[in-house]
């Protein structure tokens, strides 16, 4: 086995101290080190392929360097695009992002959290799945640092930072009735999540501030579990209804996308038959010959400020941080105006 490169090594090949190669390897009293022996100490650094000692240094700091994030599902566009913004801005303050999926499971959920743990990470960003408020408690209650990310409960005082849901979806809506569209139908998950309710709130008070009294039959809400299978039969009942909806706003980027295939195979024309609104932006909207208007959620601001806001939790700075960030409503050709294309000629 070839011999562990130690800081010694390095001070006796460039002639100064160990504490001095310490020093400079982990940015340390950068004002009071030459640049030139800075340099020369992380060449031969790296000329003899040194690698810390992360055990060690973790005993002596009693921190790992790590922070453990735990994702709804990593596949999903949404999941994955934190992931990334995480992992850079954890980079940046010299931290590895070691992540996993729930699955919108709270028993997995519950065991991925317990093994990074486990892991001896230093702070946990959660996108909490349904029935984990208990969970989040005993995080509290054991005093790790976390921050609670996209998802948050209202009844524990916790660190979060989510996206105005209710404000997104209200002035969602709000483009759909100034767009000439008075039937608009909503296709949602049937949850207890927080963050899911306030988008149906926006989506109700959105109608009632119109003057639309909102009817039970235009929403729709469906188990994650067979959205898939469910949600052809949604969109028909929308579409077969006495007064057929005129517009449907999808709650999510995987609703969307499995309505969008319903909405091909039937041969709907879109926004002629139907106008659409969607959660998220993925690259899939772009290849739908009327590309959808969404809803933008400010996934860098919200990957930073999250793994920013940890970081100083991490540094036992007891304040709470809440923060619902603003969406924005990127509209395109999915809603266009009813005038713009009742008033074309035949």
């Amino acid at each position: 086995m070839p011999k562990k490169i130690s800081l010694k090594d390095i001070a006796q090949k460039v002639g100064v101290s160990t504490a001095l190669v310490s020093y400079v390897l982990n940015n340390l009293k950068k004002d009071r080190i030459s640049k030139d022996v800075a340099q020369k100490i992380r060449e031969v650094a790296q000329e003899l392929n040194y690698h810390p000692n992360q055990i060690a240094k973790s005993l002596k700091t009693s921190k790992t360097g790590t922070i453990g994030l735990v994702v709804a599902d990593i596949a999903n566009p949404f999941s994955s695009g934190l992931a990334r913004i995480v992992e850079d801005e954890a980079h940046k303050h010299n931290y590895t992002v070691i992540f996993g999926s729930s699955d919108e499971n709270a028993e997995k959920a519950g065991n991925l959290i317990h093994t990074l743990l486990n892991r001896q990470v230093d702070g946990l960003l959660i996108a909490s799945p349904e029935q984990t408020e208990a969970q989040i408690a005993e995080l509290q209650q054991q005093g790790v640092p976390f921050v609670l990310i996209d998802r948050y409960f209202p009844s524990l005082k916790t660190n979060y930072i989510a996206l105005d849901n209710y404000g997104s979806v209200r002035r969602a809506v709000q483009h759909l009735i100034q767009s000439g569209y008075q039937r608009v139908g909503m296709i949602t998950f049937d949850t207890t999540l927080f963050h899911i309710q306030e988008r149906r709130r926006g989506y109700q008070d959105a109608l009632s501030e119109a003057k639309i009294q909102p009817d039970r039959s235009w929403l729709k809400e469906l188990a994650r579990e067979t959205i898939k299978t469910e949600i052809g039969q949604a969109i028909d009942d929308l579409l077969t209804l006495p007064e057929p909806v005129d517009a449907i706003l999808f709650a999510s980027n995987s609703l969307a996308l499995s309505g969008l295939k319903h909405i091909q195979a039937r041969d709907l024309r879109v926004p002629d038959d139907i106008a659409l609104v969607s959660f998220d932006e993925t690259e899939a909207y772009d290849f739908f010959y009327a590309p959808l208007t969404y809803i933008r959620q400010p996934l860098a601001e919200m990957g930073q400020l999250a793994t920013q806001t940890l970081l100083e939790s991490i540094g036992k700075n007891d304040t709470i941080t809440q923060a619902n960030l603003a969406g924005e409503l990127v509209v395109r050709a999915s809603t266009q105006p009813l005038a713009d294309f009742q008033n074309e000629p035949t």
